[in-house]
C-alpha cells in the first residue's frame, strides 16, 4: 500500500473536521409547538380536558384569563376565572392581579390554585377555588393554601398539585432558593398545619433564577418540570424548560447523568429557537392517553407577544421525556 505523507494525512484530517455533518448526525431543532387559531395570547397556561367535553386554559392575566376550545386547536377568549378578585388579593398588591394558575380535578371538583404577589418580593401567597364545571364564572374562592413573608427563604407562588401514595401535594417556588413543596389536607385542599417545606430544586448561584414548577407521575418515577432563566421580557426572554426525577414524590431530583436538581441539575427539555422564544411557565395535561406539555412562548414575529404553546410529550425507553 502506497503510504501518505504526513501532509497528507493532515490535510484529510483537516476536511473532515470542516466538512458538514449529514442532517441525521447533526443535533435535531426543538420541535415547533402544534399550530393553532384563534385566541393564541397567553401567560403561564394550565390546560385541562374538560369533563363534560372540549378543553378549558387558565394563565396569568385579567382574573384568570380564561380560553376555551372544542378541539384544542381553535381557542376563544372566555373572560375570567372570577368577576372580581377576592377582597384577600389586594394584601399582596395594589390590583388585585393573580399569576401562574395550576387547574386539577379531584373529588367530584375542579380545583384551581393561584399565587397573589409583587415583582421582587417574597410577601406572597397560594390560594385555592373550586368549582363543578371548571368553567369561567362558576369559581367559589376558598382563601389562602400557604403564604411566604420576607423573612422566609422560599417564594409562595407558582403552585402545582400532585397526588402520590394517597397523600396530596403542592410543589411551588420561584427564585428565593428555588422550588419548594408542602403536604395538603385533601379535604380542605390547604396546607397541613405546621407543613414541613421540602426542598426540591435550586441553582447554585443567586438569584437562583428557577421556578414554575410542575410534578408528574410516570412508570415508577416522578417527574420534576421547571422554568430556569428569565421570563416576562418579551424577545429577551431566556426562559427555557428542564427536568430531573425522583423515585419518592419528596425527592431527591436527579437529572440523567446523576446531578441533582438542588446542586442545579436538571436536563433540557424545551428551549427557545426561531420565532418561539422563551419557552417556559409550563404545565402537564393528559387527553385520552396521551400527555401534552403546555406552555408560553414569545412570538419574535409579534413584537414578542406571549402565546400557547402544546407539545406533545413522548417517553423514552430509559423513561425520559421529551417533546415532539
Amino acid at each position: 500500500m502506497k503510504r501518505l505523507s504526513i501532509a497528507a494525512v493532515l490535510a484529510a484530517a483537516l476536511l473532515t473536521l470542516l466538512t458538514p455533518l449529514p442532517a441525521t448526525a447533526q443535533a435535531a431543532a426543538p420541535p415547533d409547538p402544534r399550530p393553532i387559531t384563534g385566541q393564541q395570547i397567553i401567560h403561564d397556561p394550565t390546560v385541562i380536558r374538560l369533563r363534560a367535553g372540549g378543553y378549558v386554559a387558565y394563565s396569568t392575566g385579567g382574573v384568570i384569563g380564561a380560553r376555551l376550545s372544542k378541539d384544542g386547536k381553535h381557542w376563544d377568549d372566555a373572560g375570567n376565572a372570577f368577576a372580581e378578585p377576592p377582597s384577600w388579593w389586594y394584601e399582596y398588591n395594589d390590583t388585585g392581579d393573580p399569576w401562574a394558575p395550576d387547574l386539577s380535578y379531584r373529588a367530584g371538583r375542579y380545583w384551581l390554585y393561584y399565587a397573589v404577589s409583587s415583582w421582587g418580593t417574597n410577601h406572597s401567597a397560594i390560594g385555592v377555588a373550586t368549582s363543578r364545571t371548571g368553567l369561567p364564572g362558576t369559581w367559589t374562592d376558598h382563601g389562602k393554601v400557604l403564604s411566604s413573608e420576607t423573612t422566609d427563604s422560599w417564594n409562595a407562588i407558582d403552585p402545582a398539585l400532585v397526588e402520590a401514595d394517597g397523600r396530596l401535594w403542592m410543589s411551588f417556588g420561584s427564585y428565593w432558593t428555588g422550588i419548594r413543596m408542602v403536604e395538603l389536607n385533601p379535604a380542605t385542599g390547604k396546607a397541613v398545619p405546621g407543613p414541613t417545606v421540602h426542598h426540591l430544586a435550586t441553582r447554585p448561584d443567586a438569584p437562583y433564577a428557577v421556578e414554575g414548577p410542575y410534578i408528574v407521575r410516570h412508570g415508577r418515577y416522578y417527574y420534576l418540570f421547571a422554568s430556569y432563566d428569565a421570563c416576562c421580557a418579551g424577545v429577551n426572554s431566556t426562559y427555557k424548560i428542564k427536568v430531573g426525577r425522583a423515585t419518592t414524590i419528596t425527592g431527591p431530583y436527579v437529572d440523567s447523568s446523576g446531578t441533582p436538581m438542588l446542586e442545579g441539575g436538571g436536563d433540557l427539555l424545551l428551549e427557545g429557537h426561531g420565532r418561539y422564544v422563551g419557552t417556559g411557565g409550563q404545565s402537564v395535561f393528559r387527553d385520552r392517553g396521551q400527555d401534552w406539555l403546555a406552555y408560553h412562548y414569545y412570538d419574535a414575529r409579534d413584537e414578542g407577544t406571549p402565546k400557547l404553546g402544546l407539545n406533545r410529550l413522548v417517553w423514552t425507553k430509559n423513561g425520559w421525556p421529551k417533546v415532539s
